[in-house]
């Protein structure tokens, strides 16, 4: 059985194809996500099926692959069992001989999950659809404001992360107000447009390598994007960022791109099989992604501690080889080696041409960095479909000055501009019961 259908899930289910055993695969969404390119759907560059394909289209033709659509929200180990629970309201228990839990990571308010209503997160689809609406529709409600002040608000973008997602977005929200909507408005002065970035961190991508931490920040101050580090933020409501030490940041739009925890299923599996876990929450295993004590459990990806970055690369490569274990045994040819993750690199994109790329000793940025990016997230794109549609959509972008997908429903606004009057405590159950869903417990 494999839980997640991410980059660890779709991998392991995907070397376990000729295998003498039934596979099972169990996924809350009927897509695999291609979360590094999420940012562009939420700026109006790619479609949604760019980056989110069919579980069932990408993974046809296996017989022995069982597909089921729900959340994971519990596992028995004695009895060797998950329960699951599906959007028909109903409970099951599917059993299993091997399991793998790759459900990757949730989005962490730390301690402050309020600020999710008023600045959102981008871990998955409706993440990306609800924060582009919402930066479309400040654009034409800055058209519409007759205040200064209130059009201000309109075209100020706050934020909070420092990290890949938060650079590239708001790198990308800097291109749409200085090139793509250039001249579209005819009240709202677009040249007025702030972006703020901020983190608690000392410095942007703290991830990478200094010297590209610098360039990435030289490029950002080029788009006029302020950015603030070492700053911590410590509330977030309608009108603005709140941070440390009493400053304000009004904006009406706020993202969240800072930090990440492991799911709910997490606690529920340590607590099943007595597991360690870190601050993150996520599960200590063995050298072979094995939890201690249940050599037939393998957790990879996010959701396992490996003092390891949380990229892609490190879930493909454990689901593969959680897979090749697996293999090995039913072959009656163990495999003993632990595993180990070849690094190949990390990459953030910072506007268009302009990108960093930390490999090996190899650092590139600049148009280097920018088509080194290219050509790595194009080939591990899943289906040819998708690429060749990603890599014209990149075109009508990136060498002229359009955004395909900029379409912000009526439903969506009506829903934005509902919730802005709700009461306080309506605010709270609305929150309460977006955060059930996340983490698995629809009501």
């Amino acid at each position: 059985m494999v839980v997640g259908a991410g980059f660890g899930g779709l991998f392991a289910t995907k070397t376990l194809r000729r295998v003498p055993a039934k596979v099972t695969l169990i996924n809350p969404t009927t897509y695999h996500l291609f979360e590094p390119l999420l940012y562009q759907v939420a700026t109006g560059i790619l479609a949604e099926g760019e980056v989110a394909p069919p579980i069932r289209e990408v993974l046809k033709g296996r017989g022995n692959l069982d597909i089921r659509l729900g959340w994971v929200t519990d596992v028995d180990v004695a009895a060797r069992e998950v329960v699951t629970s599906g959007f028909d309201g109903r409970e099951r228990r599917v059993p299993y001989d091997s399991l793998i839990v790759a459900a990757g990571a949730q989005n962490s308010y730390f301690g402050n999950d309020g600020f999710a209503e008023h600045a959102p997160s981008l871990k998955n689809i409706d993440d990306a659809l609800e924060v582009r609406s919402r930066i479309f529709h400040a654009f034409e409600m800055a058209e519409l404001a007759d205040d200064p002040a209130e059009q201000q608000r309109w075209l100020t973008f706050a934020i909070v992360g420092a990290g890949p997602t938060g650079v590239e977005m708001a790198g990308q929200i800097a291109e749409l107000a200085q090139r793509s909507l250039k001249g579209q408005y005819h009240h709202a002065d677009l040249t007025r447009t702030r972006i703020v970035l901020m983190d608690a961190v000392d410095r942007v991508l703290p991830a990478f390598d200094r010297p590209l931490s610098v360039a990435a920040l030289k490029e950002l101050t080029k788009l006029h994007v302020d950015v603030r580090l070492a700053t911590r933020v410590i509330d977030v409501d309608a009108e603005g960022v709140t941070i440390a030490g009493g400053e304000r940041v009004e904006a009406y739009t706020k993202i969240w791109a800072a930090g990440v925890a492991a799911p709910t299923l997490a606690t529920r599996l340590a607590a099943a099989t007595g597991a360690p876990t870190d601050r993150a929450g996520r599960i200590v295993v063995e050298p072979d992604l094995t939890v201690p004590g249940h050599p037939e459990i393998f957790v990879v990806g996010d959701m396992a501690a490996q003092n390891l970055p949380g990229v892609a690369q490190v879930a493909m490569q454990g689901g593969r080889y959680a897979a090749q274990v697996i293999k090995g045994r039913l072959a009656g040819k163990p495999v003993t080696a632990p595993f180990t993750y070849f690094d190949k690199g990390n990459m953030a994109t910072i506007s268009r041409f302009s990108a960093v790329a930390n490999v090996g000793k190899l650092h590139l940025s600049g148009i280097l960095g920018w088509l080194g990016w290219l050509g790595v997230h194009l080939f591990y794109l899943i289906g040819f479909k998708n690429k060749v549609t990603t890599l014209m959509h990149w075109v009508v972008s990136f060498l002229g000055r359009g955004r395909s997908e900029r379409i912000a429903t009526t439903q969506q606004i009506h829903a934005r501009n509902a919730l802005h009057h709700l009461s306080t405590d309506d605010h709270h159950r609305a929150v309460s019961v977006v955060q059930q869903l996340q983490d698995g417990r629809p009501q």
